[in-house]
C-alpha cells in the first residue's frame, strides 16, 4: 500500500468532489442532508480558492479529501472524507497530520460533525478534538495546535531528551513515534527507559513486535512496540495493547496511523534525519494531543 497526500487547489475540484460524494453517500440519511452532498465542481472550486485542500491518493487513485478553511485564528477542516474501500489503513489520521502541518501559524483545528453520527464524533475525539459548541444538529470540535521542536546533535543527546521526557510520564501514557529508518526512534525510547528506571536493555522489538520492561523502583513498566510490520488496525488490535495501557507507559514505534485509537490523550513524536548520512543531527517534534498533555511541562 502506497499512500500519497497532496496539497491541491481549485484545479482538483472534480477529483475531490468524487471522493467527497463517495464518502458521504454511504453515511446514514440525515435531515437536513449533509451540505457536502450539495456541492458542485464550481462551489467546491470556490471553497478551495481560499487555502486549498488535501487529497490522499492510494495506488494512483484519489481516496481521501478535506478542504482547509481558515476562519480567524482557527483552521476549519471541511468536506472531510475517505472512500469506504480505503478505510482501515490510517488514511484519515494521515490527512489530519497533514492538516496540522498545513495549519502552521493557526491556534487550532476545528471540525463540524453531526450529532446523529456518534461514531464520527468519537473518531474526532480520538484525534484529540473536544466539543466546544453544539447547535443542533451540528457539533463543533476543536484541537489546539501546540508543538515543541528540538534539534538533537547526536545519539547521546537523543537519549537525554527521552530521559528528560520520562520525568513527566505516568502509567496510562501513550507515546507514538514516527520517522524514517535511522531517525532515532529506538534511541529515544532507550532514554525513556533509562528515565523510568526499567529492567532490561531497551532494543528494537521488530521481531517480537512488543516487549515489556518491568520497573526497578516501583514506577510504571515500559511497553515497547514496533508496529512496522503491522499492516492494519486489525493487527494492532490483536496485540491487545489496551489491556496493559492503563498500567504502563506505552511507546509505539511506527505507530502513526495505527494506534491513535488506543487513547484520546497521547504524545506524538516525529523524528527526522537529514540527507547527509554522516550528519547525526536529528529534528524532533513533540505534539501533545488531549487534555492529559494540555498543561504538561515538556522538556
Amino acid at each position: 500500500m502506497s499512500v500519497d497526500v497532496r496539497r491541491v487547489g481549485p484545479e482538483a475540484a472534480i477529483e475531490m468532489l468524487s471522493v467527497i460524494r463517495t464518502a458521504f453517500e454511504v453515511r446514514p440519511p440525515l435531515d437536513p442532508p449533509a451540505a457536502a452532498l450539495s456541492e458542485t465542481p464550481e462551489t467546491l472550486a470556490t471553497l478551495l480558492k481560499n487555502h486549498g485542500g488535501l487529497m490522499a491518493v492510494l495506488d494512483d487513485e484519489p481516496v481521501g479529501a478535506l478542504v482547509l478553511d481558515p476562519v480567524g485564528t482557527t483552521m476549519y477542516l471541511r468536506r472531510f472524507g475517505v472512500v469506504p474501500s480505503a478505510r482501515g489503513h490510517g488514511i484519515a489520521a494521515l490527512l489530519i497530520d497533514w492538516a496540522v502541518d498545513a495549519s502552521d501559524g493557526f491556534d487550532d483545528l476545528t471540525v463540524v460533525a453531526r450529532e446523529e453520527l456518534p461514531e464520527t464524533i468519537r473518531f474526532w475525539e480520538r484525534q484529540g478534538f473536544r466539543e466546544i459548541l453544539r447547535y443542533s444538529p451540528n457539533v463543533e470540535l476543536r484541537r489546539p495546535l501546540r508543538t515543541f521542536l528540538y534539534n538533537v546533535p547526536d545519539p547521546e543527546a537523543m537519549r537525554s531528551l527521552g530521559e528528560a521526557l520520562a520525568e513527566q510520564l505516568r502509567a496510562g501514557d501513550l507515546i507514538v513515534l514516527s520517522g524514517e529508518l535511522g531517525a532515532g526512534k529506538t534511541t529515544f525510547t532507550q532514554g525513556i527507559g533509562e528515565g523510568l528506571k526499567v529492567r532490561g536493555k531497551v532494543t528494537s522489538p521488530t521481531f517480537v513486535i512488543s516487549r515489556e520492561h518491568p520497573p526497578l523502583d516501583g514506577g510504571p513498566p515500559l511497553v515497547h512496540v514496533d508496529a512496522y510490520r503491522l499492516g492494519d488496525l486489525a493487527e494492532v488490535d490483536d496485540l491487545d495493547l489496551d489491556a496493559s495501557l492503563s498500567e504502563s507507559v506505552t511507546v509505539v514505534e511506527w505507530g502513526e496511523g495505527k494506534v491513535e485509537g488506543l487513547a484520546e490523550d497521547r504524545l506524538e513524536v516525529v523524528l527526522h534525519r537529514g540527507s547527509d548520512p554522516a550528519d547525526e543531527t536529528r529534528t524532533v517534534r513533540l505534539r501533545p494531543v488531549g487534555r492529559r498533555w494540555a498543561a504538561v511541562p515538556l522538556p
